[in-house]
């Protein structure tokens, strides 16, 4: 990884840390108390050492320091249960705002941004991603604050008894944090391989279940099967080498630490052998300085090891964090917000009507997908939108959906449409589409999504308006049918009528549809016709359709290809037009002949 992008994520990790709240720094002030506690348990432990074996005290005489080492042991204890509580609180709340974050902007970003990439890979990246945050702001950051503290707060104590003790613990102690970096450099680089090989596992995976089917009418079980090995084997692979960083690091970190302690030993033991006789301010050295200090020895240690044994949650947390930074900072056109007194003026027509001048359909990366368009669609009049795959007629949807940016002016009621408050107009749009999403819940449920105050006899209501009533009722369990994920249960025309009723149970003044019919049947077709025109008698409406027989239904047509209007008109009169309409129902036409 490259060491700016590094440093970046690094800051960027550090500048979350305020959804921490106040449990970061009562994690740290327990670490610091405990340091305390630490100094004053070695302080007792020595006292009765060099009470009971030098000065030849009975243990009586010394009843206050076992109380008093007792009682530190208790508050110790105490002290570490506290702070992991509290640090995994502060975790916890990180988390919370990143994951809300990550979900507010995919919100924002819209569907089209989402589909560019697998659900598998969202999925890891909302809920794998974030976990990885935890360790960084539970563990680590509070361990580096204390790994600066409890050493000094050691030093502070060990020099006034023996400055040669100071001074090796002194010189020792860079030795670890200087490993700890050397060996953690390349640790960050391998987990950000690992989240992507998993996010690519994840969605590999998750394309290929959802595409069972398919793969097994094309016999390409056993083939998907060793991709989804390699894919594996790649992340195990990934994985293991974050392992056998993070085992490396604690042996380095254990085996300075060991040597720096034994050479402390050494000092004190030759200095009670009297081959020694410097450190000790001209006083002979007592067994109470030199259990004391070897006793805090371990311990000066202990924080910059466990710095080191976190240290991988850092490494872990920046190669998370590449991916989150990525898609937070992705720039999208947020609508401006006005007051909603000017905004409700748009909508205060029974109807809507919309005029589009010279538009032109972005994608989020800013590559054109359709335009310059101008037209004008009267208030309560019923357009479809015709021509080739691939001609922008879903784009001009989404741009009106408020999913992608546009330039030029497109007016609603008179208003910019980037001027209005996107949730406010999505408020009066019902949009139908021709692969409906159903979610995992019951009918009940689904239906009244937008609306969830509606009681079961207006849900029945809407249910009879998109004819699937009479299939609800057969059901033992009525309303409460459970729809399991992707419309398991229930057929695409089943599932699109679903969607109908569930559109119809918004207040709209603009159905927006997408190939509403694509899926289905002819007599399945001709029912949800029946109830979106029904539906439909006193609202504008705009379809995107490839269905041409039933244009004699529109006020008028808008005829794209490449992006571009290259006729518009009523049907009658485009069909005796030499253009694009008439050709493609000449090759229906003729198509029709061909199976007949």
């Amino acid at each position: 990884m490259d060491k700016s992008l590094e440093k970046s994520l690094a800051k960027w990790l550090k500048s979350q840390q305020s959804s921490c709240g106040i449990f970061l720094k009562l994690s740290v002030l327990c670490g610091v108390l405990n340091g305390i506690a630490i100094v004053a348990q070695a302080y007792f432990i020595a006292q009765i050492l060099q009470g009971v074996i030098i000065d030849n005290l009975v243990p009586a005489a010394l009843s206050l320091q076992f109380f008093a080492l007792i009682g530190l042991l208790f508050v110790r204890a105490l002290l570490a249960q506290v702070r992991e509580r509290i640090s995994f609180e502060a975790g916890k709340r990180l988390r919370t705002d990143i994951r809300q974050a990550v979900l507010n902007k995919l919100v924002a970003l819209g569907p089209v941004f989402i589909k560019g990439k697998p659900a598998g890979a969202w999925a890891t990246l909302v809920f794998e991603q974030v976990e990885d945050l935890h360790d960084f702001y539970a563990k680590y950051l509070p361990q580096m604050m204390l790994a600066g503290f409890i050493p000094l707060l050691i030093l502070a104590c060990v020099f006034p008894l023996n400055w040669a003790a100071g001074i090796i613990l002194m010189t020792t102690a860079p030795l670890i944090p200087l490993f700890m970096i050397l060996v953690g450099m390349g640790a960050a680089d391998a987990n950000r391989k690992n989240m992507q090989a998993l996010s690519r596992l994840s969605g590999h995976f998750m394309d290929r279940l959802k595409g069972l089917q398919t793969l097994k009418l094309f016999n390409r079980g056993e083939a998907e099967l060793v991709n989804i090995e390699h894919a594996s084997e790649d992340f195990r692979a990934r994985t293991m080498s974050v392992l056998r960083l993070a085992f490396l690091s604690s042996a380095v970190l254990e085996f300075f630490a060991a040597v720096s302690i034994a050479v402390l030993a050494v000092y004190f033991g030759f200095s009670y052998l009297g081959h020694l006789d410097f450190g000790h301010y001209g006083v002979q050295v007592s067994l109470f300085t030199g259990m004391f200090v070897l006793i805090l020895a371990p311990e000066f240690y202990q924080p910059l090891r466990d710095l080191g044994t976190h240290y991988h949650a850092k490494a872990q947390a920046i190669g998370a964090a590449e991916a989150l930074v990525e898609l937070l900072d992705y720039q999208v056109n947020t609508p401006a917000k006005i007051h909603s007194t000017s905004l409700n003026m748009a909508f205060t027509a029974e109807s809507i009507n919309i005029q589009a001048i010279g538009v032109e359909v972005f994608s989020l990366d800013g590559q054109r997908l359709a335009g310059p368009i101008s037209f004008t669609l009267p208030a309560g009049e019923h357009w479809a939108i015709v021509g080739p795959s691939g001609a922008g007629k879903t784009s001009l949807l989404n741009a009106l959906l408020g999913f992608l940016p546009y330039q030029g002016s497109l007016l609603i009621n008179g208003q910019e449409l980037s001027q209005l408050n996107v949730a406010q107009w999505r408020q009066h749009l019902a949009w139908l589409g021709q692969d409906p999403q159903l979610f995992h819940g019951t009918v009940r449920e689904n239906v009244a999504l937008a609306n969830p105050q509606l009681n079961d006899a207006q849900i029945m209501t809407l249910l009879e308006q998109a004819d699937i009533s009479e299939f609800v009722k057969q059901q033992p369990l009525g309303l409460d049918l459970v729809i399991s994920d992707q419309s398991a249960g229930v057929s695409v025309g089943q599932a699109q009528r679903f969607a109908l009723a569930r559109a119809l149970a918004q207040p709209a003044k603009l159905f927006l549809l997408d190939e509403p019919t694509a899926s289905l049947d002819a007599q399945s077709e001709q029912s949800v016709l029946t109830s979106l025109y029904r539906a439909m008698q006193s609202t504008t409406a705009l379809t995107v359709t490839h269905k041409l027989d039933d244009l004699h239904n529109m006020n008028y047509i808008l005829v794209m290809d490449n992006g571009m209007v290259v006729q518009h008109g009523h049907v009658n009169d485009l069909r005796q037009a030499d253009g694009l309409l008439a050709q493609m129902l000449n090759q229906q036409q003729n198509l029709q002949q061909e199976v007949s």
